[in-house]
């Protein structure tokens, strides 16, 4: 099938289980979704409630559901298996968040197994101990975190993951807030030290998508993920370089959904459309880069065929 002949893209989100059984998938697979402990994610929903002040304009979070409620949303999208990330931004709290994690992904059959960490001298041992469980994916948020990811505390732990090939999917981009330590120049420094490490750049770097990818062709084992890019929501202020199809020609193996449910501003569909535009745009890319974004490459990165053998 080539760009010429995709399906239709989803008109809306009851429509992305045809638009992903035409492209011959069994489902979606989410690298970047969003499930917390009750008390934080009050505390998240209430910090987008004030996004008009944070970022300077409005940011309606859409699936404003319980828990059971989220996760059934995305049954019903057809999201097969996601990674839930949390995130500390304190210390001693990265232990409990993993914990927390652990709890989630065992009564959640979709979730796959995830942790955190936070610059502290014991984050080798929950950290540790979480892969040797099975932990599947490891989220950093810079900003949220307000740390150095070059913190000499963290060496081991980024050596620990890329010893185990435990991808990280880490917010260290300018996008939509700077911080203190944010600039993939800064986690640049991490891949030099690890090159081994299974990295993920969420939101592909933004705003700074070019310097993304050219950190994807620098490290074998980089990857960026879609989550946000390229929304009608982000455009306006983040907008993608009009290349970009062509530039994702260069590293279409490389390239894995997130999404940001469920504190997103509009509905789901809205990404797969963005990515759907993508494939649309450049013969190189097409209905097999459609499926690598959404099921193919994530499902190797979290090694789902082991969580079936097992």
């Amino acid at each position: 099938m080539t760009a010429a002949r995709l399906p239709e893209p989803p008109a809306d989100d009851a429509d992305v289980p045809r638009w992903t059984a035409e492209l011959g998938l069994p489902g979606l697979i989410d690298m970047h979704v969003h499930f917390l402990p009750e008390s934080v994610t009050r505390k998240v929903w209430a910090y987008f409630d004030q996004a008009q002040e944070h970022y300077g304009y409005p940011w309606p979070i859409e699936y404003r559901f319980d828990e059971p409620t989220r996760v059934a949303v995305l049954g019903e999208l057809g999201v097969q298996r996601f990674a839930p990330l949390a995130y500390p931004h304190k210390p001693g709290m990265a232990a409990w968040l993993t914990g927390w994690l652990r709890d989630f992904a065992a009564r959640t059959p979709a979730a796959v197994r995830t942790a955190t960490l936070y610059p502290e001298p014991e984050v080798t041992d929950y950290l540790g101990a979480a892969v040797d469980a099975g932990a599947r994916c490891v989220k950093v948020h810079v900003q949220v975190g307000g740390f150095d990811p070059r913190d000499p505390l963290l060496d081991p732990a980024w050596r620990l993951l890329a010893e185990a090939g435990v991808p990280v999917v880490v917010h260290c981009g300018h996008g939509p807030l700077s911080g203190n330590f944010t600039g993939l120049d800064v986690f640049e420094q991490v891949l030099s030290a690890h090159p081994e490490l299974v990295t993920v750049l969420a939101h592909a770097g933004m705003p700074d998508y070019a310097g993304a990818l050219e950190l994807v062709k620098r490290y074998e084992h980089v990857y960026v993920d879609t989550t946000m890019v390229g929304t009608p929501f982000m455009e306006p202020t983040m907008a993608l370089p009009p290349d970009w199809p062509a530039r994702l020609a260069q590293v279409a193996d490389r390239v894995v959904l997130g999404t940001d449910f469920p504190q997103i501003p509009y509905p789901y569909a809205e990404q797969l459309r963005a990515i759907h535009g993508w494939a649309a745009a450049d013969d190189r890319l097409g209905a097999d880069f459609l499926r690598a974004v959404l099921h193919n490459t994530p499902a190797r990165l979290l090694r789902l065929d082991q969580l079936s053998a097992d």
